[in-house]
């Protein structure tokens, strides 16, 4: 990923694609529309783990970062997460989820997640871990 910055040195979000992968459509619809409000135009969505690997598999390039949500059927958040580390080794993923418990944030941790978000969020709270996000990948390039 390399997002631009505007001139005042902030992030610009039109420039970054980002794929949101959840099996509720009002949860994806949600999402994509807070980052719509933030200023990305370029939002892709998966409504499962599997699809979300095949839409990376086929299209890695369109992808600079993925928001997912921990708790779907077939294959989890973090299952998708530990495929993608295999191959994907530094693509940022936002986990989102109910789960706040110690040893859930551990196992993120330990699958490679890039930061973790619980349900329910704001707007601004989303923002906020999306800056963090793409602030740790540009110090890191």
């Amino acid at each position: 990923m390399r997002p631009s910055t505007k001139a005042d040195g902030s992030i610009d979000f039109s420039k970054i694609k980002i794929l949101v992968v959840d099996d509720q459509n009002e949860a994806r619809a949600m999402i994509k529309n807070m980052l719509t409000e933030m200023g990305v135009t370029q939002v892709f969505e998966a409504p499962d783990g599997r699809q979300a690997l095949a839409f990376i598999d086929t299209a890695f390039d369109f992808v600079d970062l993925i928001i997912c949500d921990w708790n779907m059927p077939g294959l989890t958040g973090v299952e998708l997460l530990r495929q993608l580390r295999t191959v994907y080794t530094d693509v940022p993923f936002l986990m989102v989820t109910g789960r706040s418990d110690m040893a859930s944030v551990s196992e993120a941790k330990s699958s490679g997640v890039t930061a973790y978000i619980c349900k329910p969020f704001s707007a601004d709270q989303l923002e906020t871990k999306l800056r963090i996000v793409i602030k740790k990948k540009l110090n890191n390039l």
